[in-house]
């Protein structure tokens, strides 16, 4: 598993184990090297996954190298972020967006 920019990468292969089977809640961006909105929620993930990673867990996924996992889960558009809570999908936001703003949507889960 690599790090891209402090927030670990999951793929088509370890999703499962990374993500599904995970005991925190995941949040996962759904990305791509060629978006810009998902370069500039870069910076945002990786202090929320400082700050919270006792409760919530950050990792990234790559739609080019892990089709499967994008087309399961009905993403559409970059950057897509969905939580996964025991499992399952729990909350989903498309668009990057302000820390302060990702950090409300995410209270009631934290």
């Amino acid at each position: 598993m690599s790090v891209v920019s402090g927030v670990d990468e999951v793929t088509d292969a370890d999703f499962e184990a990374e993500v599904l089977r995970c005991e925190l809640p995941v949040l996962v961006q759904f990305t791509a090297d060629w978006c810009g909105p998902c370069r500039q929620l870069a910076p945002v993930l990786k202090d929320i996954a400082s700050e919270e990673g006792d409760r919530l867990r950050v990792v990234q996924l790559d739609v080019d190298r892990s089709p499967g996992t994008t087309i399961a889960y009905g993403v559409l558009a970059t950057p897509t972020l969905l939580v996964f809570q025991d499992g399952e999908p729990v909350r989903s936001m498309v668009g990057a967006r302000p820390k302060r703003k990702l950090l409300e949507e995410l209270a009631d889960l934290l």
